[in-house]
């Protein structure tokens, strides 16, 4: 027991990151919503795909039977673009347009019969000036990311050394209590035994 929650606490800290797509666009512009599939051996009849804002807003849903896009919701109607021609390729990519501050946020594409479920997380700023200003900090700090992974490695590794660590001395000291007991026990019974000796002996004795 000791030993799978060590193992879980490990495999814990080493998935701790993880990994979701942003993109970035200005209110007025349009921006392309990334939706691939790993199969490729999709079959149209069978594919269904819905894109959703924040878990719940109806943004678009792929259905390739159907042209219908009666459950929409209004905010997103004659703004939503899609790529037929992609489908087969398990492209399910949309491309939303005359964007506004409302629209930022998360975008899961659900793909039936699958569990792929790809995140977008869409920022939307006011002008082009200040995706450029954001895109120039990004650089900067690009330049000095080798350092900062170099220097996170070994944080990493020693962290996981600690949890190891850790695990280790719980072990050893359970099997140090387990036989501290048996030897508690062991002389407890000892002692009872020479004392129930001696008592037969006394009453020998007296007889």
């Amino acid at each position: 027991m000791i030993i799978s929650c060590g193992f879980i606490c490990v495999f814990a800290l080493i998935n701790k990151v993880s990994l979701q797509e942003t993109v970035e666009a200005v209110i007025g512009g349009s921006v392309l919503l990334p939706c691939s599939s790993t199969k490729h051996d999709h079959k149209l009849q069978d594919i269904n795909v819905f894109w959703r804002h924040n878990g719940s807003k109806i943004v678009c849903d792929i259905i390739p039977s159907s042209r219908s896009l009666e459950k929409q919701d209004p905010e997103y109607k004659n703004r939503t673009e899609t790529f037929p021609e992609e489908y087969e390729r398990g492209n399910f990519s949309i491309k939303l347009h005359n964007l506004i501050s409302a629209d930022g946020g998360k975008y899961t594409c659900l793909i039936s019969h699958s569990s792929e479920h790809p995140t977008v997380k869409l920022i939307i700023m006011e002008s082009t000036a200040e995706k450029i200003s954001i895109l120039t900090d990004q650089e900067n700090q690009g330049e000095t990311e080798p350092d900062s992974v170099e220097t996170s490695l070994p944080r990493l590794w020693i962290g996981i050394a600690s949890v190891i660590i850790v695990i280790v001395i719980v072990i050893v000291i359970g099997f140090i209590v387990a036989w501290w007991k048996r030897k508690n026990s062991s002389s407890h019974r000892a002692e009872r035994h020479d004392m129930s000796s001696d008592a037969h002996e006394v009453e020998h004795m007296n007889q």
